[in-house]
């Protein structure tokens, strides 16, 4: 099974989120149940950067004109054969593929990420003589034009089948309409039954319009998109298409997230043997100023800082947390506001709370392999990934019951301690109060050391690895095909 794999970010090339981790890892897994992938992206100098063995494929001018170059070689780093749209006047700038240095969207964005799905859909038919995909699989609003151009484009005696994936429905790519004109489709692609959404141009809308077959991150979000709360305005859409809607549960890539090996921390441990996590905690807290507690339960916090990520709970539960003996230790970027109250909770306390504000990897892995607690209390979230790498570092999770969140963590009551299922705390208002509720449970398990290492362990020694969705992904291309 050939599969084409479209996505704007891959890591660990170029990452902004976790549709990078995704979008890294899942060629690997789907190579080893037999489907030969080869990846399409655009041109950032990070990705160029790894492409080796190159030869131009094709020199062609975009839909309104501009020329560019489509490159194929192999990225050295994921061992990954790949096209590469060559046109560093849209790719080589400043700040984050879709913002520049001030956080503002690039006027041209619809220019950047059109010519993603529209060089992916040339390469569906036929621009490579060599090598000719049975399936063409895109990730998110910047990929969301591939199957609308494929619908458009003359059709070949192979018919190729399209899989559009949602990580995050609440980023939709939406473009005046004026940009319309530049895109290269037909008058009738805007409309209703089209890319149109109130007036305007949605990339997210062409793929769940026109895609053969939309799946989301985890199955519980498979059904809350399809309800006005999550739906994003595309509900009603989505429940027309339910029956070519299903979510396959995102994973974990062992290779990088294995407290065992990783390079990133000063201790490695595993279920077994977790004398090396108490070490990375002590070492982390020494190095932040932090207190140096071993009964301190240590809280850490790897996110986006936005509402919907739930900090503004966390901010106002933040002194139940140090009233009962806790710390809290933060890695994230986004809303100012945000940024500057909990820069100021770190200034006030200096010894019980550590933020940087940024994004960096390594010290992300130190984060979860110190931690006792990974805080996740998103209003929404599609999959997730970071409660899942708490549980491979034994940070234990603690989430609101949303999406992949719900999927993935099971609550430390009495019962569930009892089947021996529980690996984590979980709440169901999107509540201050029942953040703190949840809270005071992680206290009152931290403080009954047996049953806390017996939870941990369970929740470390869980399967999160990317077999079973590449299974899933494998048979949902051969029921497509078929």
């Amino acid at each position: 099974m050939n599969v084409l794999q479209v996505s704007a970010e891959i890591f660990p090339l170029l990452k902004t989120g976790g549709l990078a981790d995704v979008a890294g890892a899942l060629p690997g897994a789907l190579q080893s149940v037999n489907c030969q992938v080869r990846v399409v992206l655009p041109g950032f100098p990070a990705i160029m950067a790894d492409l080796t063995d190159v030869h131009v494929l094709a020199e062609l001018n975009a839909p309104w004109g501009e020329p560019l170059r489509v490159l194929y070689g192999r990225l050295k780093t994921l061992g990954v054969n790949a096209y590469l749209i060559d046109l560093p006047h849209l790719y080589h700038r400043p700040g984050s593929p879709y913002e520049d240095a001030w956080r503002h969207p690039y006027a041209d964005n619809h220019r950047r990420f059109a010519l993603l799905g529209w060089v992916a859909a040339l390469l569906a038919h036929g621009l490579d003589g060599h090598w000719q995909p049975q399936v063409v699989h895109s990730h998110d609003w910047h990929a969301g034009l591939t199957p609308a151009y494929m619908a458009f484009m003359h059709h070949q005696s192979m018919r190729v089948a399209t899989v559009f994936t949602v990580h995050n429905l609440a980023y939709q790519g939406v473009f005046s309409p004026a940009s319309f004109y530049e895109l290269g489709l037909p008058h009738s692609a805007f409309g209703v039954n089209g890319v149109e959404f109130y007036g305007q141009v949605s990339f997210m809308k062409a793929g769940l319009y026109y895609a053969d077959h939309i799946t989301t991150v985890s199955p519980t979000y498979a059904r809350e998109i399809q309800t006005p709360a999550q739906g994003c305005g595309f509900d009603g859409l989505l429940r027309t298409r339910a029956s070519a809607l299903s979510g396959i549960l995102n994973a974990v890539d062992d290779a990088v997230w294995n407290p065992a090996t990783d390079p990133h921390v000063s201790d490695h441990f595993d279920a077994d043997n977790t004398a090396g996590k108490a070490r990375c905690k002590a070492t982390l807290q020494a190095d932040l100023g932090l207190s140096v507690q071993a009964d301190a339960p240590l809280f850490g916090v790897v996110s986006r800082l936005t509402d919907q990520k739930g900090l503004h709970l966390v901010l106002g539960a933040l002194d139940a947390i140090l009233s009962r003996g806790g710390q809290l230790v933060l890695l994230g970027t986004g809303e100012a506001h945000l940024e500057a109250l909990f820069k100021a909770r770190a200034a006030q306390y200096p010894h019980a709370v550590s933020v940087r504000i940024g994004y960096d990897e390594a010290y992300a892995h130190r984060i979860f392999s110190a931690t006792d607690v990974t805080l996740v209390p998103s209003q929404f979230e599609p999959c997730g990934l970071t409660q899942m790498y708490g549980l491979k570092y034994g940070s234990l999770p603690l989430v609101h019951r949303v999406g992949g969140l719900a999927d993935t963590v099971v609550d430390c009551s009495l019962e569930n301690l009892a089947d021996g299922r529980a690996n984590g705390f979980v709440f169901d208002d999107f509540s201050q109060q029942a953040l703190e509720r949840a809270i005071a449970r992680a206290f009152a398990l931290y403080a009954r050391k047996s049953e806390w290492d017996t939870v941990r362990a369970h929740g470390m020694r869980q399967d999160l690895g990317w077999q079973s969705a590449a299974r899933q992904y494998a048979a949902l291309y051969q029921h497509l095909c078929a």
